[in-house]
């Protein structure tokens, strides 16, 4: 039974008219997690895609006259290949010494990886992160952490201004009351940490660390993760509070309580006088109890 897969793409992924080869899905290791993840090389190797899956519980496709079980969405979008290349030029670059590119980017584990060269621009775009150095009609290359750095933010800076673009929400507060944080309350080290964290998806932990550095901002306990905290009402305890404190006096019926107002000179004079055998006003507007017949 052959596989079949629900795919969202541009026109571009599966344009074969410039190449004799078609699309095709590889293996390859992935740059921040060391693990193995799916990608996909255009026609002709001239694209490397990034293949993300939208998966549902219990969701499958109708496709012609068959149900297909494999529920998920896969989305391909454009990725640059020098984040897969990079960690095989850092890993090489520990020995110090200049090498031919196609020495560096090899796997035996994943073969495939060796494909990345023929991608448009991998080669022309070496120079962002590794020194290079020509003998006759060959090039060498050796990592550079300083050109790796200066390349991370210029792709942390054009992250945030798509962010600002699109108006993605990016702070780590909410409001309370809609729990949406208005934009204008949004700070440039909002935008940084947010688009940090993007980049730090495609980098190991370790340049995603150096990167931080290299930002210049202070990394506190939820840097490198861009968080939205819900503030919810408090929930009171099931059980007594015991206090050694008297904190009855800041009770709510307390709190209520008006002081005594200051009284006038004729109140003053009528609590001074004589008040034996009269009758107070609300006595005149009681209701009278009727004497029982007898």
């Amino acid at each position: 039974m052959s596989l079949i897969c629900v795919l969202m793409c541009t026109d571009s992924v599966v344009d074969t008219h410039e190449t004799d080869s078609e699309p095709a899905f590889v293996r390859l290791r992935n740059p921040s997690t060391d693990a193995t993840c799916l990608y996909m090389l255009g026609a002709g190797d001239v694209q490397l895609y990034e293949v993300k899956a939208f998966e549902e519980d219990f969701h499958s496709w109708f496709v012609g006259q068959t149900v297909q079980r494999d529920g998920r969405l896969l989305f391909i979008t454009p990725m640059d290949p020098l984040y897969l290349m990079l960690p095989y030029l850092n890993k090489a670059g520990k020995e110090g010494k200049f090498q031919p590119v196609d020495q560096i980017v090899m796997d035996e584990e994943f073969p495939a990886c060796s494909r990345l060269l023929s991608c448009t621009h991998s080669l022309a775009s070496l120079h962002h992160i590794a020194e290079e150095k020509e003998v006759g009609s060959l090039k060498f290359h050796r990592y550079s952490q300083e050109k790796t750095m200066s390349w991370l933010k210029k792709k942390v800076e054009r992250t945030v201004v798509a962010l600002r673009k699109k108006n993605i929400s990016v702070g780590e507060g909410v409001k309370s009351t809609t729990y949406v944080r208005v934009k204008s309350e949004y700070q440039e080290e909002d935008y940084l940490r947010y688009a940090h964290g993007l980049i730090s998806e495609y980098i190991s932990e370790d340049l995603s660390k150096a990167l931080l550095k290299h930002l210049q901002y202070v990394q506190t306990s939820n840097t490198l993760t861009a968080c939205f905290f819900f503030i919810g009402k408090r929930k009171l305890s099931d059980k007594p509070v015991e206090a050694g404190d008297d904190y009855t006096k800041f009770n709510s019926v307390d709190f209520s309580r008006k002081p005594p107002k200051k009284m006038t000179a004729a109140q003053k004079t009528l609590a001074k006088a004589d008040k034996t055998g009269m009758k107070t006003m609300s006595s005149f507007f009681s209701p009278k109890v009727k004497a029982e017949k007898k």
